[in-house]
């Protein structure tokens, strides 16, 4: 995987990106482009799908869109004004093409194409049921469990087939779906994955964030309510919603770290919402500092807003290059951490002698932060004080989000203080539930109107493919593991 991160095993994954169009001539450069904007939700790998009014066609690669899709001779293959795509992080499955999405099948009433956002925490088990039955899976990602629900459904209809499929899922689910009759876009009653809708000139778009839709020229409409299926053929658009309508929970993690932060989310704009953790975070847990610094790039606006409520200085304190991609993995321990300051670089000459305040918007393992303190000290920092723009990351997410196994989540591990030491800073201090959410303009006040579990531990849904006493990678749907 190419990464823009520097400690490329200690931050919580992107789950993925989604981006559809109807009624657009030249739908797959367009998708190209909205997908160029949602790099940052997964970069493993990338595809497109495209209808021509006959023929579907498909391109699918490992990697970035740009090298992939920047070619004349790939856009010229994906014909039609009718396309959608897909950028991925793996959550369910291993990273494999016959796992990047969209994924496609010739179903008896036509060529069925999906890209998915999100997680089936019962897939494993719709699975095994499905495969007992005589179906043959070609990939092992969560995603192609709803194809072969809606492929064995005793429906008539597609529309009919595709709800009830959705009505025996259990988890997280953006979708946006092409089929001979048009495209479908939708979210799960919970509304856990976020999804947009836009106009440009008379075509429909669907974006999981609303710069997508701002790269593309194209109109944020609105959002797709959770539990809502958005139907568009050819200029007509409806809505229905066929689930039980219950209290949405949406991901809290978008306005932390997943979203853009020129992105608009929930009606709120995500760079603001992070300016307020930050100064959340300084009215919590204000510390006698000489500069604030952000960990580049995710810290940078909860930084700003932690150095506005304090009146402490904000310094870029540590350097991004941007022009590394992965780094390069040699042996020795000490050319490893030479290929760590490729990517960041400590500013010795701001540092210096310095009581530093650190912004970042999580810890996972751990790891990311004790190296960070150990730069910041070896740059001469005087004190080194970490602040984290989220509550301590204490449980696994099973709903499209790439999380360790709980034993070795930090903050599952260790009180404050163990945390602390293990990352060898003069103090540790995360922003706290309430303090989160009230940087959203709401209370965790009895149920809570996010979905905050990883934090908590208080999951929105059954997670049944999910036992407790097994460690999490068996929640991985390899084939190998399928009964």
């Amino acid at each position: 995987m190419l990464t823009t991160h520097p400690f490329d095993d200690d931050k919580l994954r992107e789950e993925c990106g989604i981006f559809g169009v109807s009624g657009a001539s030249g739908a797959a450069a367009l998708t190209a482009l909205g997908l160029h904007a949602l790099q940052h939700r997964g970069q493993e790998a990338a595809g497109i799908t495209s209808f021509d009014g006959t023929l579907f066609h498909t391109h699918r690669a490992m990697g970035h869109v740009a090298g992939n899709f920047d070619r004349d001779d790939v856009i010229r293959g994906l014909p039609g004004d009718v396309a959608c795509g897909h950028v991925r992080y793996s959550t369910t499955g291993e990273t494999a093409l016959r796992n990047v999405q969209p994924l496609y099948a010739d179903l008896s009433t036509g060529g069925f194409a999906i890209a998915h956002n999100g997680n089936i925490s019962n897939a494993m088990k719709l699975r095994r049921e499905l495969v007992r039955r005589g179906s043959i899976f070609q990939s092992t990602s969560d995603t192609e469990t709803i194809i072969h629900l809606v492929a064995t459904s005793n429906y008539r209809t597609l529309l009919d087939r595709f709800i009830d499929a959705l009505k025996q899922v259990e988890g997280a689910y953006s979708l946006i779906v092409m089929t001979p009759e048009g495209m479908i876009a939708c979210r799960d009653p919970l509304g856990i994955r976020p999804l947009v809708m836009g106009r440009l000139d008379g075509a429909v778009i669907f974006a999981s964030e609303t710069v997508a839709l701002d790269v593309c020229g194209a109109t944020f409409e609105r959002a797709v309510e959770p539990g809502e299926l958005v139907i568009v053929q050819g200029t007509e658009i409806r809505s229905i919603r066929p689930f039980q309508a219950v209290d949405a929970r949406p991901c809290i993690f978008e306005w932390v770290y997943f979203s853009r932060p020129d992105s608009i989310a929930g009606d709120q704009s995500v760079y603001s919402v992070r300016k307020e953790i930050g100064a959340q975070l300084a009215i919590e847990a204000p510390v006698d500092a000489d500069l604030v610094i952000p960990v580049p790039d995710s810290g940078v606006p909860a930084a700003i807003g932690y150095a506005q409520q304090s009146g402490i200085p904000f310094e870029l304190g540590i350097i991004r290059s941007h022009y590394v991609g992965r780094t390069f993995i040699q042996p020795g321990d000490k050319v490893r951490h030479l290929g760590v300051k490729l990517k960041h670089n400590a500013n010795r000459a701001l540092i210096q002698g310095k009581k530093i305040v650190l912004i970042d918007d999580s810890i996972v393992r751990g790891t990311t932060s004790l190296k960070i303190v150990q730069m910041m000290r070896e740059a001469g920092a005087a004190e080194v004080h970490m602040r984290i723009a989220s509550p301590p990351t204490r449980h696994s997410c099973f709903y499209g989000v790439d999380t360790p196994e709980r034993a070795k989540l930090l903050a599952a591990k260790l009180d404050l203080g163990g945390m602390t030491d293990f990352i060898h800073a003069d103090s540790l201090s995360f922003v706290s539930i309430e303090g989160l959410y009230k940087a959203l303009n709401a209370a965790r006040d009895g149920k809570p109107s996010y979905c905050d579990a990883c934090f908590t531990g208080d999951y929105p849904t059954t997670l049944t493919d999910h036992d407790e006493t097994a460690p999490v990678d068996q929640f991985q749907m390899l084939a190998e593991r399928v009964a």
